[in-house]
């Protein structure tokens, strides 16, 4: 029987704003301007590198970035390394503060939680389900739960960059299981990635998958997995 639920963070719980908002809102906290058809091309390029943590997966990465996009999410250092690099890439202008930019994307704003994301976690507290966040993350996201009321509903957070393992290594996930005191059988794993979050079931646990789509098109999966829980 399921006792405790982790959750993936990104394309689970919460979704990151388009490209085009995050460079749209960093251009203007930074009273940068850019022409339209500037900001279109830079917004372009941005996505084709994959450039906004969470956001479009790269279709490109340049040879000498590979290594640290293997790893990004192993430590903080490596996860700006790997992201200021594919901003670069981008060629974006010289105004452009490459860091600030990266910088800005840990902004509670730019990050949205999916329609049932609260209610849901809402209810497994009433139910005495215990919550853990197992995320693949180059940096604290605690205050995106602190900002958006969900913290107080979480009960253990378990980050890559914290742990210094990055699913789908069953260590990540072991470590979870460990601080929410469960033996994995006992412990579901839901997630919007097949491989990564999957990889909780090397380790015994359940998987419920998710779909990875904008919040306003994901109204209900979160949902749907409370069936599936001791009520």
């Amino acid at each position: 029987m399921i006792k405790a639920v982790m959750f993936d963070f990104s394309g689970t719980l919460f979704k990151v704003v388009s490209t085009a908002e995050w460079l749209a809102a960093h251009a203007a906290a930074a009273g940068l301007v850019l022409p339209a058809r500037e900001e279109a091309e830079l917004v372009a390029r941005l996505e084709e590198f994959g450039a906004l943590p969470g956001g479009v997966p790269p279709r490109s990465i340049p040879s000498e970035v590979q290594q640290a996009w293997d790893t990004r999410d192993l430590t903080p250092e490596l996860h700006r390394a790997a992201y200021t690099a594919l901003t670069r890439a981008a060629e974006p202008p010289a105004a452009l503060d490459v860091d600030a930019l990266y910088e800005s994307h840990w902004a509670p704003a730019n990050w949205r939680p999916y329609p049932d994301a609260v209610p849901v976690l809402r209810e497994l507290r009433r139910r005495g389900v215990p919550v853990a966040v197992v995320s693949n993350v180059g940096w604290d996201l605690r205050p995106i739960f602190r900002a958006h009321g969900l913290d107080e509903l979480v009960d253990v957070y378990v980050l890559s960059c914290e742990v210094g393992a990055q699913k789908p290594d069953p260590a990540i996930f072991e470590t979870a299981c460990e601080r929410l005191g469960l033996a994995p059988a006992d412990v579901l794993m839901v997630g919007d990635d097949l491989t990564c979050d999957g990889g909780a079931t090397a380790l015994g646990c359940g998987f419920h998958p998710v779909e990875y789509l904008p919040v306003d098109q994901r109204p209900d999966a979160l949902t749907r997995l409370l069936a599936t829980l001791p009520g």
